[in-house]
């Protein structure tokens, strides 16, 4: 049986490595504690559960859903951009149902990318970027990440290959970034969008993580920009703010020719997401919000709770203003992998290594604050036993 020579060029999902070497590990009863991926430890809101378990007795729900989701679903969407952003949308032709930001992302290539194209995407990213770009026979041109210029993917059309650019169709963003936690400006978001318009680029911007920030700062959507969205679709997910990440539901906002066209994609490939985990992710964005503010304030309290760890123990990291995540710098003599091979082999604690989300990402390993207190510090005491 021959498959598609597009597999041999697409690494293994990183997750599904860390998951497989976890669970041989826990076949020999030895305890991991895991700090790798970004997958909530509290429960989903019981107002949404609530809402959801009405949903689910209603009959009409038990049918096929609308393939751009409810148009409630997509009112409520277009509804928290307004409340939250000041964003305006046209819920009909502007917003688009998603099962999870991952699919959204993963079939954006599919409406916008030919085999033989490139996509433009951050030195440190979420590998769907780049992967999306495999599955489609097309490539990858990634843009230099690094920490003196606040993990900002650089925008100089100077440093891209002309062939490269004349043959680019979309630009990834994600800010808040994932793995870094950086933040980006709106004069950065400005020069994002006059790039795009320049040289004729799709932009998507991930926004899955913009409800979970500290210290006060709050982040943007791209589409409160001058003419965002002109060149501009933006993916959100209610995984992370909302607990939801198994409920896989999230939507896409911006140009309507781009939600057209996913949504064409959609038509042929998904019969769109289950109607009652849209009514219940109404209640998410239409309900009290008291959840979410919580949830900030638990992340951030085990922010700096595994930065004082880290610290202590010498491992260099920065205080990130929003995400889920610390990016951590690898001790020097190590790579990322090795690190990680390390203090899971011997401190039994998983971490995400760096070279993951890209090639600027070599020296770093993410480390994920979705666990409980006491295992975080477990963890970091495991860590630096290993040193």
């Amino acid at each position: 049986m021959k498959h598609a020579n597009n597999l041999n060029k697409l690494p293994p999902y990183l997750f599904a490595q860390i998951d497989a070497k976890r669970d041989a590990l826990r076949a020999q009863g030895i305890e991991v504690i895991s700090l790798g991926i970004g997958d909530p430890d509290l429960p989903t809101p019981t107002h949404i559960v609530d809402a959801m378990a009405e949903a689910i007795r209603d009959p009409k729900n038990h049918q096929y859903p609308d393939y751009a989701g409810s148009l409630a679903y997509r009112s409520a969407c277009a509804e928290w951009m307004k409340r939250r952003f000041g964003v305006e949308l046209d819920p009909a032709n502007e917003v688009l149902a998603l099962i999870g930001s991952k699919e959204g992302i993963a079939h954006i290539h599919t409406a916008f990318v030919n085999p033989g194209d490139f996509v433009l995407a951050p030195s440190i990213g979420y590998p769907v970027y780049s992967g999306g770009a495999t599955l489609m026979h097309a490539n990858t041109h990634f843009l230099p990440m690094r920490a003196e210029s606040g993990w900002l993917a650089e925008l100089d059309a100077n440093d891209i290959p002309a062939e490269v650019l004349s043959r680019a169709r979309i630009l990834f963003l994600g800010y808040p970034n994932n793995p870094t936690g950086a933040t980006a400006t709106p004069e950065y978001f400005d020069e994002a969008i006059a790039f795009c318009r320049e040289h004729d680029l799709l932009l998507v911007h991930d926004n899955a993580y913009s409800e979970i920030s500290f210290d006060g700062y709050i982040a943007p959507s791209i589409l409160e920009r001058p003419g965002a969205k002109d060149v501009c679709i933006e993916m959100f997910s209610l995984s992370k703010t909302y607990n939801m990440t198994g409920w896989r539901i999230g939507f896409a906002c911006g140009n309507p020719e781009a939600i057209r066209a996913l949504g064409t994609v959609k038509n042929n490939l998904d019969s769109g997401q289950f109607t009652a985990i849209q009514d219940a992710a109404i209640a998410a964005l239409a309900g009290p919000q008291d959840c979410v503010v919580e949830m900030c304030a638990l992340y951030q309290r085990r922010r700096d709770l595994i930065l004082d760890a880290l610290w202590a123990i010498g491992v260099e990291c920065e205080a990130p203003r929003a995400t889920i995540y610390v990016w951590a710098k690898v001790p020097q003599g190590l790579t990322s992998a090795d690190f990680a091979e390390k203090v899971l082999t011997e401190a039994h604690v998983i971490v995400t290594p760096g070279s993951g989300y890209g090639p600027d990402g070599e020296g770093y390993i993410r480390i994920s604050l979705t666990t409980p207190d006491d295992q975080l510090l477990e963890a970091v005491r495991r860590i630096k036993e290993t040193l």
